[in-house]
């Protein structure tokens, strides 16, 4: 039987009650936006009720918060997470995370600014190597698809 509840708290169609306005019926899968929603129409209510540590959908009231933590069905994968870790050891937990390093870069910035302005960037200014590659390139367009050749506007000289 516990088996058929467990399936059943993970159907996204199951209703759930609101726990700010109690004639409200929700779907699961749509409760964390109702929650967000009702909190912001009915801030005095909101203000009465505190948030489950392990379970954001759970809103009790204040007073009752304490009791609610000890009987949370959520607490209860906390703590599984909690008993598992304690076994490993501290490099164990520190290799658990990810695992992603950054690639080395490639990059020398210091040595880019002094080889000149050969390979600096001006908007609408193309150097000779490269202007000889894009020709090459436009050429096998048709005109139509070609870019223009000149910029609509003309470079001041206060660049």
């Amino acid at each position: 039987m516990e088996v058929e509840e467990d399936l059943d708290m993970l159907d996204p169609e199951r209703l759930i009650q609101c726990p700010l306005v109690k004639h409200h019926w929700i779907r699961a899968r749509r409760f964390p936006y109702h929650l967000v929603k009702c909190k912001e129409s009915n801030p005095e209510i909101a203000k009465k009720l505190a948030t489950c540590p392990f379970n954001a959908r759970h809103l009790v009231p204040q007073a009752d918060l304490s009791d609610h933590i000890m009987k949370c069905k959520d607490k209860a994968f906390v703590d599984q997470d909690m008993v598992s870790r304690s076994f490993e050891s501290p490099q164990e937990q520190l290799n658990n995370g990810s695992t992603w390093q950054a690639p080395p870069c490639a990059e020398d910035w210091e040595t880019d600014l002094l080889e000149g302005s050969e390979s600096t960037f001006v908007w609408g200014v193309i150097n000779s190597a490269m202007k000889s590659t894009i020709s090459d390139q436009n050429n096998s367009l048709p005109s139509r698809m070609r870019p223009p050749e000149t910029l609509p506007y003309t470079l001041s000289s206060g660049l």
